[in-house]
């Protein structure tokens, strides 16, 4: 059979052109058919480096490029010699691109609504860049865009697109859109286009903050209470609680949104302040609320300045209060049995400047308001020496040897006096007690003539009257005679009469028609 001679071939892979994205490995063959024993060369339009590392094998030689650089943007062409076949040549076109990742969109500060800010949209490595379009869109529109036509760089490069706006509060959540493209029409490769979005958190506030009350700023003593403190701030704000006390201190509360209080008390009342600080806008903003919780008197006091038992004359000082309570209506009354008489108080006070008898009583203090009503009482005692005293003498101070004598006192104290009467002598004093409150002389001598002293006392002070007593003659008829009253003026009026009957007792003389008073009462002094 005849023997078959294959001519000689070669082909280059991949075919006439390559499009390959720098950094990337390309290995371009040069293959031959034909011939057993072929030499190779490789070199590039122009004669550049061929930047790549060259393989010969038996049929075929390889140039690898590993990685692809701009000095790899040329035309290569390789030439297979087969000795007495002569040479092949054949060309390909190496063309370099450099799209490698999506667009990095960074923001120059830490967005606060209302203040400038810039969006800048990086796009790494790219080649070439004068075919390369950028768009900044927000949420569908185009905010920015720009070509890089006139660029004229011959290696790949990071690019830039920057945006200047003012974000406001509506602008969180939104999307920044960087949109990529590098449209090479006769250039096969993907992609020609990149997106890269990103999320606006602009910094803001804290503003419009609010504190919210439930159910009522207006509320009963044991209701729950919560106060909640609204504002807007991104990010979130501290929120820190205060209330102004009554002495101006301030008092701080946890640090939460939200204060409870479960069961509300009058003394929860006050000025509540809830400050907001957002720590990345570096903003502080207060708000405040007064808190008023309604509750029944309480805490209603009556006191007696300086003592619930004082002297006539002395002054004293009535106060009644009803403490902590708001819109309370005080009362100072006072009662001396079904009589009731509503005081007039200034402050709350009432002042006795001389205390006197008809002072005397039940003093009560009433406070109250629509949620409830509370009452204190108090006795003041006036303490009063005897006064408007009244002696009577029966039949007479003049009176005959045989009849009996009644001495009767009447007279207005407070505490009741009690009463002694005395016998003058001339040697010593004899004091003569009462047989139960009463003094009579039975059968009176002439013994009996003298001066008599009656002292009304109580533990405040004391009264001292004289009667003079004459016993003339013997009795020889029994006569009616009328009393004589001896009067003595008193320059207060006293509301509780204190009556003393005092009886001045002495036995019927039996020796030489008179007696002995030492004898008859067995009392010296």
């Amino acid at each position: 059979l005849p023997i078959v001679v294959k001519a000689f071939e070669m082909e280059i892979i991949p075919a006439s052109k390559i499009v390959v994205q720098i950094g990337e490995m390309l290995v371009l063959t040069c293959n031959t058919t034909g011939c057993a024993s072929p030499s190779f060369s490789w070199r590039t339009q122009m004669d550049h480096p061929l930047g790549g590392t060259v393989n010969n094998y038996r049929t075929y030689s390889t140039l690898t490029m590993n990685p692809v650089s701009i000095e790899n943007y040329n035309d290569y062409l390789c030439t297979a010699f087969c000795n007495e076949k002569g040479k092949k040549e054949k060309s390909i076109k190496v063309e370099l691109y450099s799209f490698p990742s999506d667009p990095v969109i960074e923001i120059s500060t830490s967005l606060v609504a209302g203040e400038p800010a810039t969006v800048i949209c990086k796009i790494p490595d790219v080649f070439p860049s004068d075919r390369l379009e950028v768009l900044l869109m927000k949420e569908g529109h185009t905010l920015h865009a720009k070509d890089f036509s006139e660029d004229d760089s011959r290696n790949k490069e990071t690019k830039t697109v920057t945006y200047s706006f003012n974000p406001t509060t509506e602008d969180i959540g939104k999307e920044i859109t960087c949109v990529a493209k590098l449209p090479i029409a006769n250039m096969d490769f993907e992609p020609k286009e990149r997106v890269t979005s990103l999320k606006l958190n602009a910094n803001f506030g804290p503003q419009n903050t609010i504190i919210t009350v439930s159910p009522s700023n207006f509320t009963v003593e044991g209701n729950p209470l919560k106060l909640t403190c609204v504002t807007e701030s991104n990010p979130p704000a501290q929120v820190v609680w205060s209330k102004h006390l009554a002495d101006g201190n301030i008092e701080h509360f946890i640090e939460n949104n939200v204060l409870s209080i479960p069961h509300a008390r009058f003394t929860d009342s006050g000025l509540y302040i809830c400050e907001v600080i957002n720590l990345v806008t570096n903003k502080t903003e207060k708000a405040t609320v007064d808190i008023f919780i309604q509750a029944p008197p309480k805490n209603t006091t009556l006191s007696i300045f300086p003592s619930s038992v004082v002297k006539q004359g002395e002054s004293v000082t009535i106060s009644c209060t009803s403490a902590d309570v708001p819109a309370v209506q005080i009362t100072l009354r006072k009662k001396i049995g079904d009589v009731i008489t509503t005081l007039e108080t200034e402050d709350g006070k009432y002042t006795i400047d001389k205390a006197q008898l008809k002072d005397a009583g039940i003093y009560e203090c009433i406070s109250i308001n629509k949620l409830g009503k509370q009452s204190q009482h108090i006795v003041l005692d006036v303490k009063v020496p005897p006064q408007n005293i009244t002696v009577l003498v029966y039949p007479s101070e003049n009176v005959k040897e045989g009849e009996n004598v009644t001495i009767t006192c009447s007279t207005y104290s407070n505490p009741p006096s009690q009463m002694v009467l005395k016998k003058v002598h001339q040697e010593r004093e004899i004091i003569l007690p009462s047989v139960n409150g009463t003094f009579t002389l039975y059968n009176v001598t002439k013994n009996d003539t003298g001066k008599y002293l009656l002292d009304v006392f109580n533990e405040v002070g004391n009264n001292i009257k004289v009667i003079e007593i004459a016993v003339i003659g013997k009795l020889e008829k029994r006569h009616q005679m009328m009393p004589l009253i001896i009067a003595f003026s008193c320059t207060t009026a006293i509301a509780i009469p204190v009556v003393a009957i005092l009886i001045y007792v002495s036995r019927k003389a039996k020796i030489n028609g008179s007696y002995s008073l030492v004898k008859a009462l067995r009392l010296k002094v």
